[in-house]
């Protein structure tokens, strides 16, 4: 009872200090002033609340990731490391991830990303530190992806960090000390929100129609799918009738290599990027994800975004915006209308619908290679992979498009969960041809060269314009009088592999394509802006089309081009004061006398390669 009594004192005592007394301390791992080996990921901050760290090293252990940190007292302090065990979804055994942190270059007894499917703050145990600044490092064990989001130090015994995304990121903004109101990026003609070949041809030809332009891209390179994270050849054709003149701007940033899943030289990022940086109408915001929207009545009025390794905050003001974030991000924020999974036969009557809706969309491309090397390269047997066999395992030296995984998940909401299952199949996958295929002598001297960690999206959310192009319209050539950049492309849909659910149901990681040809077609302008939020363009993956027809408006050059169109009526709008849907009703001819004339540079050889789907089309007749 004495015991008792004194505990109970103890926790009375605790509990009647006041909070000022006690000091807590966030360190942001993305952060880290010396990243060592350890890459940012920011792909699914708006599903589990930021950035974070992450160390891929393909099997081998990555180097230490390193930062000051200051602490206003010295004290005994908790540890608390945000993390999550990666692979819980499939696997029970030994969790891949694992890290431990060191301060002071004393490790923590904890070993983490060992516990939690979901992101958690995982106990690290008490730790006494001086006042001032010490050295906090991320010691990488496995080089299989752990990965550290935030690791939070309290002096208060009593203290539980928050985990809600809501709450998590009202005290993140305490912690950090950031300002409740942004600081204003400046005011803008028009603001495109993403970097991929859509959002950054949209921001050239803006600019070099005398738009003032903010840029966007929430990575460090321009590119999108068609940069050396991802890697995807650039699909389609420019230069076609009706206006052959659009496209040029695809060639001249475009890289003239083709190709999947090649060496990162073959998608010229600096090409692209030395193109945005000579145009003085643009300001270019790399590493900036935009996750707010400011709207008023139908329109939005400001953008905010915030830098993926800082945290700091940006607003973003214009009497226009461009949706080319591919998920319809900013579409979303603001309430615009939008679609997702396939529609049913009932819906718009497409013969390749089916019968019923439902949620299915196409999935994410983690791709990788490997090399041969002049020696035995070694790779772990890894128990808490996929357990292929002579019948599941793909006896292959390098995956690309077809390895496309989370047909049956939710492509927004679901990613992490779909992206990582791509790398475990990638990783299970070369664990079982290094070290227990029977004919394993061919893979002797293999190296696991290059696996992507930012995934290639095909589809997720599409937003809802004036029209929806829908198949008939490619299949038919319904002609609308507001047609702009060219689609070229089969109608190309992508299916979870037969042979792949044989093995894998619901878990595919394999596709197939079916093709259906059709003539070249002009996108409506129509389907490139919102039909509800008024001055939202949209250009890439997420216009106005069913589920069938982005099967050929998803390739890239196509997509740059309607970029392009984007930027052309943009400046079009400034002209003459008007939004999106004006340019329909009263400024179409002006349009079309730009798409004439084209934005990009026409005396660059055409470099256009035909993969995939583009070898089917029937041009001439």
């Amino acid at each position: 009872m004495k015991n008792l009594r004194i505990i109970i004192l103890f926790f009375t005592f605790i509990c009647s200090l006041p909070s000022t007394l006690f000091s807590q301390v966030l360190v942001e791992a993305e952060s880290f002033t010396n990243k060592g080996g350890w890459v940012v990921d920011q792909q699914f901050t708006d599903q589990m609340g930021s950035p974070f760290l992450m160390a891929h090293g393909l099997g081998k252990p990555v180097a230490d990731a390193s930062t000051k940190v200051s602490f206003p007292e010295a004290g005994n302090y908790n540890v608390f490391v945000r993390t999550r065990n990666w692979v819980g979804y499939w696997s029970d055994k030994e969790t891949p991830g694992k890290f431990n942190v060191i301060i002071n270059n004393k490790p923590l007894k904890a070993v983490f990303g060992t516990q939690d499917t979901e992101w958690n703050w995982q106990f690290g145990g008490s730790v006494k530190i001086k006042a001032g600044e010490s050295k906090v490092s991320l010691h990488d064990l496995t080089g299989f992806n752990g990965r550290c989001d935030a690791i939070l130090f309290s002096n208060d015994p009593l203290f539980r960090p928050e985990n809600s995304p809501k709450k998590l990121a009202a005290f993140r903004k305490k912690a950090l000390g950031l300002p409740e109101i942004p600081e204003t990026a400046g005011k803008f003609d028009f603001v495109v929100i993403g970097g991929g070949m859509a959002g950054t041809c949209a921001a050239l030809s803006a600019a070099r129609l005398g738009v003032k332009v903010a840029l966007i891209q929430d990575r460090p390179v321009l590119g999108g799918n068609n940069s050396s994270e991802v890697r995807v050849h650039l699909g389609g054709r420019i230069n076609l009738s009706p206006y052959p003149a659009l496209g040029n701007l695809v060639n001249e940033i475009g890289p003239v290599k083709g190709g999947n899943a090649q060496p990162a030289s073959f998608y010229e990022d600096q090409k692209k990027l030395d193109a945005v940086i000579a145009e003085k109408n643009i300001t270019l915001f790399l590493n900036y994800r935009a996750n707010g929207v400011k709207k008023e009545g139908d329109q939005i009025k400001a953008v905010r975004a915030v830098n993926i390794e800082n945290s700091k905050e940006l607003y973003f003001e214009a009497p226009l915006f461009a949706d080319c974030t591919g998920d319809a991000t900013i579409g979303v924020l603001a309430g615009a209308d939008f679609m997702m999974g396939r529609e049913g036969k009932s819906d718009y009557g497409e013969p390749t619908a089916p019968d019923v809706k439902d949620k299915m969309t196409m999935g994410a491309s983690v791709q990788w290679y490997s090399e041969e090397s002049s020696k035995p390269e070694l790779f772990p047997v890894i128990p808490w992979g996929l357990n292929f066999n002579e019948k599941s395992a793909q006896i292959v030296k390098m995956g690309e498009w077809t390895w496309e995984t989370g047909m049956n998940y939710d492509q927004v909401k679901d990613f992490e969960r779909i992206r990582d299952y791509g790398l475990m199949v990638v990783f299970s996958n070369w664990s079982y041809l290094k070290n227990r295929f029977t004919e394993n002598q061919s893979y002797k001297n293999s190296q696991l060269k290059w696996v992507a960690y930012i995934a290639g999206k095909r589809e997720t959310r599409r937003l809802i314009g004036d029209l929806v192009l829908k198949e008939q319209d490619l299949t038919e050539a319904i002609n609308y009088p507001d047609g702009t950049a060219p689609t070229s492309w089969t109608i190309d849909l992508h299916y979870p592999d037969p042979k792949n659910t044989r093995y894998f149901p619901r878990e595919e990681f394999l596709s197939i394509a079916k093709h259906k040809p059709i003539y070249p077609y002009p996108i409506p302008y129509r389907c490139l802006y919102s039909r509800n939020v008024n001055n939202l363009f949209m250009a890439g993956r997420n216009i106005s089309v069913t589920h069938v027809a982005l099967g050929t408006v998803r390739v890239m050059r196509t997509t740059g081009m309607m970029g392009e169109v984007v930027g052309m009526a943009a400046a079009v709008c400034k002209k003459h004061q008007v939004l999106p849907r004006s340019i329909y009703e009263q400024y179409l001819p002006e349009l079309k006398e730009l798409m004439n004339k084209g934005t990009g540079k026409s005396e660059i050889p055409n470099n256009q390669n035909y993969n995939e789907g583009g070898t089917l089309l029937k041009i001439s007749q």
